[in-house]
C-alpha cells in the first residue's frame, strides 16, 4: 500500500512513465513526455516475417582448473590422473585447458551441438571457442538459429546436460585413518570406497599428502606455518556432484571413528528454515545430542545436470552421523518437534528470466548468503527454463521481504540493452547466417555477455561491465555503424525507493542529463519492487556519454553498526551534529534503531546489524568515508568498528566444542562478540567471530583456551638425561612451576619404535597447552634448557627443537673478516614447532620416504607410481574462469550485499536534498582491443586497476544496488572512470 501512496505524490514529470517494454502494449494510459531536452523517440515496430533468431551465449567451462601436483598423489581413481595431469612429453608451457577432461568436455559440447544441427527441427547449433586478449583461458561460445522457442529449449538442454562450472572440493583427513603407516600401505578398503565413490558421484578424487598450512595463535595474531599432519582428499567435478561426493566421503570419514549413520526425509522447501539463521537452530540439535547433520547443497533443484553413470543425490535426503543409534533417534526427534511448529509465508516475484540465469551461472555464492542471513528458502528456477518466478518462504513477512530486496538488489548488476538497425545502409549488404553467427561470437567471447539478434535488432544481456563492452564491440562493426539510422536502448534495474534520489527535485538531475548528452531517459515501474531506468538514443557515443551521466548519480552506500545508545549523542539536539556532517560531505545519514527493525527482542538485531547507513550519489563516493570517520569518532572506542576474523580450529573439534555450547555464549557476552560456526557440509577448519574491533582478539584469545594443543619434542635416551628427568628437582620443582609460569603441562613417554640416527632408543617430552597460551612454548623450553645446562645435561634433539633466533654478530656485515672474536652463528634446526616452525629438508625426507614406502611394490601402489613417474603437471594453481567485471563496478559504489537489510515497508529514501558541485564526465568510454573475425576494426578494453580505497578494519556493505564485483572486500571506489 505505501508503493501506492507513493505514486500518487509522485510530481509532474518531465520525462515518460511506461510500465512496459519497447514494443509491448501499453499498461498505463497516463503519460508525461518530456518537454525539455531532445524530441521524443518512437517505439520501433520490428517487421514480422522471418521467424528465425540468432542467439549466442558462453559456457561457462572452468577451463583454467589445474589438477593436482602429481607428487601429492598417494591415490588416484579411474582414469583421474590421465584426465587431469599432462603427458610427460607435454612442454613447460602447455596451457591449463589443455588438460584431456577440458578438451573431451568441449568435444562432447561439439558432438552436442552435431546432434541439434541434423535432427529434423529447424535449428542449427554450432560451437566456436578460442582464447581473446581480455579474457583468461579459453572461451566457448554456442550460437543458436532457429525459432525463438526451439532456441530457449535448445539452450537450457545445452547448459543441463554440459559439465559447466568444474570445481576442487578438499576434505581434510588423519593419515592414520586411510594407511597403515608403521607398514606405508593404503587401507584397501579406504581406496575402494573412494573409486565406489568416484563411480557412484560422477567424480575424480585424489588422495594426497599432507601439506604446510598457515595457523594464527594468540592475542598477536601472528601467521605461523605448521606441517598439517593430515592428508587431503580433492574430488574434481561438477558444483552438485562434488558436493555429493564431499558429503560421501565425510560420512565415511565419521564411521571410520565408529560413528553410527542414518538418513531422514526433510521437505527441501523447509531445510533452510530447520537450519536456521547463522545455522542456530541445527546446532543446538547436533550439540544436544552430539550428531553431525549433512543437508543437500542449496539450489539443487535448479541444476539438473548429472554425469553419465552418476546417481544424482535426493532433495529430501538429510543424514546423520552419531555415536550411537540412540542420538540419531533423539536429533529426529528434535527435527521432527520443530517441523511441527513451522508456520510459512510465501510469496512468488517475477525476475527477468535471463538475469535469473545470470544470477543462477554467477552469483549462487551471495544469494546463498542472502538466504542465511535471513533464514529464507529462496527457490529460483531452474537453470535455461525461461521462467520469471522465484519464490520465497520465512517465518515471519520481515525477514521474508528482507531476502526479497537483497536479491533484488542483486539483480540490478545485470543490465539489459538492445541496438536496432531501423534503416540499414543499402550499399552494404545484409550479413549471412555464416557472418551473423561469426558476429555474435566475437561479441559473447570479447563481453560474457548473452546477445539475440532478430530482424536487425541486437539484444543484450549480462553485467554492466558485460553489455557495455557488448555495445562497443557491436559499435565497432562495419554494416552497424554505417547505418543512417538507428536505436539503443539500456536498461537500468534499481530499487522503487530510489526513484526519486536519481531523478532530483522536480526531475532536475534528468532533465540536465538529457541536454547535455542528447539522449532520453524513461522511468518504466514494472513491479512492486525495483524500475527500470531506460538511456534512449539514436548515437552510441551518446549512449556512452548519457549512461555514465545516470550511473553517477546512482545511490552510493556503506553501512555500518553503531550500538543504539550512540544514536541520540551522534544525532543531537534537533539533529544538528548529524545535519552538520551531512552538509559539511554532502552525505544523507540514515539511523534504524530496534524497534525499526522489527522490535527489542529479535535475534542479533541489537548488536550485530548495520543501523547506520549513508548514501549519495556516486560521483561524490569519495566523501563516504569520511561521514564514517567522523560518526565513528562520537563512539567510544570499544564499540566502534566492528569487524570479522577467521580462526583455524580442525573440524572435528568442533563438534567438541558445540558440547559446551554455554561456555561459549558465556564468552560471547564477556566480549561483545560472535562465534559462527561453519556447516557441517562445508568440512572446514574456519571459524568467525565478528565483533568490536578492538575486542575480537580478546574474544579469540578467551576462545582458543578452550582447544587444547600439544606439541613433542624427541631426544635421544641417555644416562645423564633419564636421571634429570627422573629426579624429584624436575618432578616437583621444574614441571610445576612450568605449568605456573608458562601454562604448559609436560610429561615422559617412552616410544620404542622411534630411534636416534645411530639406532639408540628416545625419550618424548609431550608438551600439553591451550592454543591461546601457544607461545610460550618457546619461553618455556628456552626454561628447559637453562635447567639442563645447570644440571650438565647435553640433550640430542631428534624432532621437535624449537629454532632460536639468530644472533646479531655482524656476520652479514662483515663477511670478509675470518676473526675469532666475531663467532658464526649456527644453522637453524629443523623443528615441526607448532610455535616456530622451521621446515628444511629433514622434513621433505620424511615426506618423500613416506611417499615412496607408499608407493613401493606390494603396497596397491606400484601400478599408480609407474604411470605417475611417467606424467607431470605443469600448473599448480587453480582459478575460476567464469567470473564477471575484474573491477569494482564503476557505475556503483561499494556493491557488496547487504547482511540486514532496513524495514521493508518504510521509504526514507528519496532525494538528498544536496545539490553536488558539476563535474565534466571527459571521455565517457575508452577505446579497447577486441579479437575479432574480420568483421570490424579492432577495439580495446584496457583492465584499469582497483582504484578503490579500501578500509580493511571492517566490512561496509551496500543496500543500495550492488556492483558487479565478486570481492568480499569492504570498501568504496574512488573517482568514477568512464566505463568500457
Amino acid at each position: 500500500m505505501n508503493k501506492i501512496t507513493a505514486m500518487r505524490h509522485w510530481p509532474t514529470s518531465n520525462f515518460i512513465s511506461r510500465n512496459n517494454m519497447a514494443g509491448m502494449p501499453a499498461i498505463n494510459t497516463r503519460r508525461d513526455v518530456t518537454t525539455q531536452g531532445p524530441p521524443p523517440i518512437p517505439t520501433p515496430q520490428l517487421p514480422i516475417g522471418e521467424p528465425t533468431i540468432h542467439y549466442a551465449f558462453n559456457v561457462p567451462f572452468a577451463s583454467d582448473l589445474a589438477g593436482p601436483d602429481t607428487e601429492d598423489i598417494l591415490h588416484a581413481t579411474t582414469d583421474a590422473v590421465l584426465r587431469w595431469t599432462h603427458p610427460v612429453e607435454a612442454p613447460d608451457d602447455v596451457p591449463v585447458h589443455a588438460l584431456h577432461v577440458h578438451v573431451m568436455n568441449l568435444e562432447g559440447l561439439r558432438q552436442l551441438c552435431h546432434s541439434i544441427t541434423t535432427n529434423p527441427l529447424p535449428i542449427e547449433a554450432h560451437v566456436l571457442s578460442g582464447t581473446p586478449k581480455n579474457a583468461r583461458g579459453l572461451v566457448t561460445t554456442v550460437c543458436l538459429s532457429g525459432p525463438a522457442d526451439l532456441v530457449y529449449q535448445t539452450r537450457e538442454a545445452i547448459l543441463n546436460k554440459t559439465p559447466i562450472s568444474l570445481r576442487c572440493t578438499t576434505v581434510d583427513v588423519d593419515g592414520n585413518l586411510v594407511a597403515n603407516l608403521a607398514e606405508g600401505v593404503l587401507k584397501k578398503s579406504v581406496t575402494d570406497f573412494l573409486d565406489e565413490t568416484s563411480r557412484f558421484c560422477g567424480v575424480d578424487i585424489f588422495l594426497l599428502g599432507p601439506k604446510l598450512a598457515p595457523v594464527v595463535d594468540g592475542l598477536n595474531g601472528d601467521v605461523e606455518l605448521r606441517r598439517d599432519q593430515r592428508w587431503r582428499v580433492a574430488i574434481y567435478g561438477d558444483n552438485m556432484s562434488a558436493e555429493h561426493a564431499k558429503t560421501r566421503v565425510l560420512i565415511h570419514i565419521d564411521q571410520l571413528l565408529g560413528r553410527v549413520a542414518d538418513s531422514i526425509n526433510v521437505d527441501y522447501s523447509v531445510q533452510q528454515i530447520l537450519i536456521g539463521r547463522n545455522r542456530k537452530n541445527i546446532k543446538l540439535i547436533e550439540s544436544s545430542t552430539n550428531t553431525a547433520i549433512y543437508f543437500p547443497p542449496p539450489f539443487l533443484s535448479c541444476y539438473s545436470y548429472c554425469p553419465p553413470g552418476a546417481t544424482r543425490r535426493g532433495e529430501s535426503d538429510v543424514f546423520i552421523t552419531g555415536e550411537n543409534t540412540q542420538a540419531i533417534e533423539q536429533a529426529k526427534y528434535k527435527i521432527h518437534e520443530y517441523l511441527t511448529r513451522v508456520r510459512l509465508y510465501v510469496k512468488d516475484v517475477q525476475i527477468t528470466p535471463a538475469k535469473l540465469d545470470s544470477v543462477l551461472l554467477t552469483r549462487m555464492d551471495k544469494v546463498r548468503k542472502i538466504a542465511e542471513n535471513n533464514n529464507t528458502h529462496i527457490l529460483p528456477p531452474s537453470l535455461g527454463s525461461m521462467k520469471n518466478v522465484a519464490r520465497f518462504q520465512a517465518l515471519e513477512n520481515l525477514p521474508l521481504e528482507r531476502s526479497v530486496r537483497e536479491l533484488m538488489a542483486l539483480v540490478g548488476q545485470f543490465y539489459t540493452a538492445t541496438w536496432w538497425i531501423s534503416h540499414p545502409d543499402n550499399r552494404q549488404p545484409m550479413p549471412t547466417p555464416n557472418d551473423i553467427r561469426t558476429m555474435l561470437s566475437d561479441i559473447c567471447a570479447n563481453s560474457e555477455a548473452d546477445v539475440k539478434f532478430d530482424n536487425r535488432c541486437f539484444t543484450i544481456s549480462g553485467s554492466d561491465e558485460a553489455v557495455k563492452t557488448a555495445l562497443a564491440v557491436i559499435n565497432d562493426i562495419k554494416w552497424v555503424n554505417q547505418s543512417p539510422q538507428s536505436q539503443i536502448r539500456v536498461k537500468i534495474e534499481l530499487a522503487n525507493e530510489h526513484k526519486e534520489f536519481v531523478s532530483g527535485k522536480k526531475n532536475g538531475k534528468i532533465n540536465k542529463i538529457m541536454g547535455q548528452s542528447n539522449v532520453q531517459i524513461i522511468f518504466d515501474t514494472f513491479g512492486e519492487y525495483n524500475f527500470n531506468i531506460e538511456v534512449v538514443t539514436h548515437s552510441y557515443e551518446a549512449v556512452k556519454h548519457g549512461l555514465t551521466l545516470v550511473e553517477q548519480e546512482m545511490p552510493a552506500s556503506i553501512s555500518f553498526h553503531v550500538p543504539d545508545q550512540y544514536h541520540k549523542r551522534i544525532i543531537g539536539i534537533g539533529g544538528q551534529h548529524i545535519q552538520r556532517i551531512m552538509k559539511k560531505h554532502s552525505v544523507f545519514v540514515k539511523f534504524s534503531n530496534a524497534m525499526d527493525r522489527g522490535g527489542l527482542t529479535r535475534e542479533d538485531d541489537d548488536s550485530r546489524v548495520d543501523n547506520v547507513i549513508c548514501r549519495t550519489p556516486a560521483r561524490n563516493a569519495q566523501n563516504l568515508e569520511l561521514v564514517k570517520s567522523e560518526i565513528l569518532e562520537m563512539v567510544s572506542r570499544a564499540d566502534s568498528e566492528f569487524m570479522n576474523q577467521t580462526v583455524k580450529i580442525d573440524r572435528l573439534y568442533h563438534r567438541e566444542l558445540l558440547s559446551r555450547l554455554p561456555e561459549i555464549e558465556e564468552i560471547e557476552k564477556m566480549w561483545n562478540c560472535k562465534i559462527v560456526f561453519p556447516s557441517t557440509e562445508q568440512a572446514t577448519d574456519e571459524l568467525t567471530v565478528s565483533g568490536p574491533q578492538w575486542l575480537v582478539p580478546k574474544c579469540i584469545d578467551s576462545f582458543l583456551g578452550m582447544v587444547p594443543d600439544k606439541h613433542e619434542v624427541v631426544m635421544e635416551r641417555t644416562p645423564t638425561l633419564i636421571r634429570f628427568l627422573e629426579s624429584p628437582e624436575f618432578v616437583q620443582n621444574i614441571v610445576p612451576k612450568l605449568k605456573t609460569q608458562y601454562e604448559v603441562d609436560v610429561t615422559v613417554h617412552e616410544n620404542s619404535e622411534e630411534r636416534a640416527a645411530n639406532g639408540n632408543p628416545s625419550v618424548t617430552l609431550l608438551w600439553q597447552f591451550t592454543r591461546n597460551n601457544a607461545g610460550g612454548v618457546s619461553d618455556a623450553m628456552d626454561f628447559l634448557q637453562g635447567e639442563f645446562a645447570t644440571a650438565g645435561v647435553e640433550p640430542v634433539f631428534i624432532r621437535g627443537a624449537l629454532s632460536r633466533p639468530k644472533p646479531d654478530t655482524f656476520e652479514e656485515a662483515l663477511p670478509y673478516f675470518d676473526s675469532k672474536l666475531l663467532q658464526h652463528a649456527p644453522a637453524p634446526v629443523a623443528t615441526d614447532s607448532p610455535t616456530k616452525p622451521s621446515f628444511g629438508e629433514e622434513t621433505a625426507r620424511e615426506r618423500s620416504s613416506l611417499l615412496e614406502r607408499l608407493r613401493r611394490p606390494g603396497s596397491g601402489m606400484s601400478s599408480i607410481s609407474s604411470f605417475l613417474d611417467r606424467r607431470k603437471n605443469s600448473s599448480h594453481s587453480a582459478t575460476s574462469f567464469f567470473k564477471g567485471s575484474s573491477n569494482v563496478s564503476k557505475s556503483s559504489l561499494v556493491s557488496i550485499e547487504s547482511t540486514r537489510s532496513f524495514n521493508a515497508d518504510r521509504n526514507p529514501w528519496n532525494d538528498s536534498g544536496v545539490n553536488l558541485a558539476d563535474e565534466d564526465s571527459g571521455s565517457p568510454w575508452p577505446s579497447a582491443v577486441l579479437v575479432g573475425n574480420g568483421i570490424g576494426n579492432n577495439l580495446a578494453v584496457p583492465h584499469h586497476g582497483d582504484m578503490t580505497p579500501r578500509h580493511a578494519a571492517r566490512r561496509s556493505d551496500d543496500s543500495g544496488r550492488p556492483s558487479t564485483s565478486h570481492s568480499t572486500n569492504s570498501g568504496y571506489p574512488g573517482p568514477l572512470v568512464p566505463f568500457r
